[in-house]
């Protein structure tokens, strides 16, 4: 990729922002909503764990988790970009009524490598569609694995990176060049938009992936593909 700097994709996510749901929910006819509740049903949350939710965007994994751990315990949304994380806590804010309480959920404006938390200090941390994204995504797993108390979990929601000759990769390709690029350039997002395909093309296949965490001294490593290898849920035990 040519610049995958953290300014760079803090400063697309913070373009995207005012289209962010909407374009989600838009672009994969909803279908986000259900892979992020199979992430959190394969994590098990419960009640009285501490929780990260590292490139926490809007919210959407911060919120589904903090039903699960409340109301003794907490998640903390921590994402970069300032203006999609405004729009987190106004989510939040919004439905306090129906949330357990605000107090559950604390949200932090930085990159998750200047987290100054010490070390072994979350039951859990999810990720939805932030690994890809990191500068440096061994660097952004030993992170986790830090963070991580001893036998905590972790898991990642993202696109998957097929074999360059699979049907997957190949539907992939279309469907972001010719249904996400062009739907998104209606709300003069095209750029910001286009930037998914090279990174996926960065980001290791799950094989890899998998070596990487067993590499960084995760015990227990575990890949899953949904959607015909469309998007991919990497499970990690500390």
């Amino acid at each position: 990729m040519a610049n995958k700097e953290s300014s760079y994709v803090q400063d697309i996510f913070n373009r995207i922002s005012h289209k962010y749901d909407f374009l989600n929910n838009l672009l994969s006819f909803g279908l986000h909503n259900l892979w992020k509740r199979k992430l959190v049903k394969l994590l098990k949350p419960v009640d009285g764990e501490n929780w990260a939710d590292l490139c926490c965007g809007t919210g959407d994994m911060s919120i589904l988790i903090s039903h699960r751990i409340s109301p003794s315990g907490s998640v903390v949304g921590v994402d970069n970009a300032s203006e999609i994380l405004s729009i987190a806590r106004l989510r939040v804010e919004k439905k306090r009524k129906k949330l357990i309480s605000n107090k559950v959920i604390k949200w932090e404006n930085k990159d998750i490598f200047d987290i100054d938390h010490t070390v072994n200090v979350f039951d859990g941390v999810c990720m939805s569609y932030g690994l890809r994204n990191l500068k440096d995504v061994e660097q952004g797993l030993e992170k986790v694995f830090f963070l991580l108390k001893e036998r905590g979990r972790a898991g990642f929601l993202d696109f998957n990176h097929s074999s360059d000759k699979s049907l997957a990769s190949l539907f992939q390709k279309i469907y972001l060049r010719f249904v996400v690029v062009p739907f998104s350039k209606i709300f003069s997002l095209g750029s910001e938009y286009s930037y998914i395909e090279q990174s996926i093309r960065d980001f290791p296949d799950g094989i890899k992936l998998i070596q990487i965490s067993k590499r960084i001294g995760f015990s227990s490593a575990e890949y899953k593909t949904l959607l015909g290898g469309q998007m991919g849920i990497l499970l990690l035990k500390r």
